[in-house]
């Protein structure tokens, strides 16, 4: 039972199962009262899960080395702008950030057609909203 357990966790102790699910076996590790995140690892790349706060799994995406791929997962994986998939925008969202690490922040914001931005950008950007989108 211990080698299995083990054997789901990355080096640095991050689970590397459970992507996907509403309620995953994680560390819930969202910087907001209003969302659920978390993260998992897996052969070195990182992946970071948004829920809503009844486990709706939201959006994935994952990192590794100021790259970011979102993942076609979750009921807004279509509103998740990266650096490398930008959303065009024609007016500033406001959100709150959700979650940030060394190489990761993560703003999450309501749209008006009622759905969830999710603006993904390196962990030094100051606004993620700006760092992931197009504006016309």
């Amino acid at each position: 039972m211990a080698l299995a357990s083990a054997s789901a966790l990355a080096a640095d102790g991050l689970p590397s199962t459970g992507l996907g699910q509403s309620w995953p076996n994680a560390t819930d590790v969202s910087a907001s009262p209003h969302w659920h995140v978390y993260v998992f690892e897996r052969n070195g790349i990182r992946y970071v899960q948004i829920n809503d706060l009844g486990g709706k799994v939201r959006a994935a995406f994952a990192a590794s080395n100021g790259n970011f791929l979102v993942l076609p997962v979750g009921a807004d994986a279509a509103h998740v702008a990266t650096p490398q998939e930008p959303q065009t925008s024609t007016a500033r969202a406001k959100g709150e950030v959700v979650y940030h690490d060394a190489s990761v922040n993560v703003l999450v914001a309501p749209l008006a057609n009622g759905a969830t931005g999710v603006y993904v950008a390196n962990g030094d950007c100051k606004d993620p909203i700006e760092c992931s989108s197009r504006f016309n």
